[in-house]
């Protein structure tokens, strides 16, 4: 059979690059990577569908699947994951000094759907207590203005967000026009009259999720639906190169004896990793063992939040984020 010839895009991720790099070959796909910014990848992609095969980020993707898109389909590989409490700014000095101190305040946000704002208002609403209804949501580029939401939103009735196009989350907060912002990527103003509401972000984030097992996934891998559909074979193809690409990854980053990241300590913090999630600290698939739990866990909350937020049209079980193919696989 010849190789089947497809479009990946994709950051730069050790987890990943023994699949970019042709060392874990996706079996009968001859595979082609872009390496772009992660905000051209979701924006080109979201939009466009320039390529057969991407990451993407997963509150847009479960705002898709919640109004019946199929025209793309995520695996159960989660390329990105990543605690967000360090994504609430504030003034220098200011008197938002606790996540408490939030309630009816004006917070900036870059996009409704983005999957940190999510699961931020989702640990606001569930963890803290506060009331989203009750604050004053505003939308616009972190940095630049013009920044637009890319999905189509149901917002609950009375939920209070507007657009700003003329100016920038960072401008706006540090000109007192907000009282917060939460945003993925820091404002410019960070460090220069802008500051994190919770420095400390590391035991918070550890808290959580002993408190709640919520390991938030940021990213998922997706193929357009046609394709998929003409070839299902895909799926489980790139799953298990996928898993292993990552398998290597853990153990590449668990060696003592190299540096394999220009960091100290490597191995001892994948050790803290292992005591923290498990023997597989970067989970993939949702069935039992390997961290399936964990990511069931994650997704069943995250689709909770999306839903009372206004992004998800409906309710969706965790399944119907998967094609069946991937959900199982064979015993010996």
């Amino acid at each position: 059979m010849n190789p089947l010839p497809l479009t990946l895009a994709l950051g730069p991720y050790d987890h990943t690059r023994d699949v970019t790099d042709g060392s874990v070959p996706v079996q009968g796909v001859q595979l082609r990577t872009l390496d772009l910014p992660i905000e051209e990848i979701f924006y080109r992609f979201t939009l466009h569908r320039e390529w057969d095969v991407s990451e993407m980020s997963m509150g847009k993707y479960i705002a898709l699947r919640s109004q019946d898109d199929t025209s793309v389909m995520a695996l159960p590989v989660f390329i990105s994951r990543a605690f967000r409490h360090s994504m609430f700014y504030v003034r220098e000095g200011g008197a938002i000094k606790r996540p408490e101190d939030l309630q009816g305040k004006r917070i900036g946000i870059p996009e409704w759907a983005q999957t940190a704002g999510i699961y931020g208002r989702g640990y606001l609403s569930d963890y803290v207590g506060l009331k989203l209804k009750d604050i004053q949501w505003v939308q616009a580029g972190v940095n630049e203005p013009g920044r637009k939401e890319k999905v189509k939103l149901k917002l609950p009735e009375g939920m209070q967000l507007r657009n700003v196009p003329d100016s920038s989350l960072n401008d706006m907060l540090l000109k007192g026009e907000l009282d917060a912002v939460m945003s993925a990527r820091p404002p410019v103003g960070l460090g220069k009259g802008i500051a994190r509401l919770m420095p400390d972000y590391l035991a918070a984030e550890a808290q959580y999720f002993k408190d709640t097992s919520i390991y938030p996934i940021m990213h998922g891998l997706v193929l357009k639906g046609p394709v998929l559909e003409a070839h299902p074979w895909l799926g489980m193809s790139f799953y298990k190169a996928f898993l292993e690409a990552k398998d290597r990854s853990i153990e590449r980053l668990s060696d003592v004896t190299a540096s394999h990241a220009p960091v100290a300590w490597m191995a001892e913090y994948t050790q803290r990793m292992r005591s923290t999630f498990g023997d597989d600290f970067f989970p993939y698939g949702i069935g039992a063992g390997r961290g399936g739990d964990i990511n069931r866990a994650t997704l069943a909350a995250f689709l909770k939040f999306g839903f009372e937020q206004g992004v998800c049209h409906r309710l969706l079980d965790v399944e119907e984020l998967f094609p069946t193919q991937v959900l199982a696989s064979y015993k010996v």
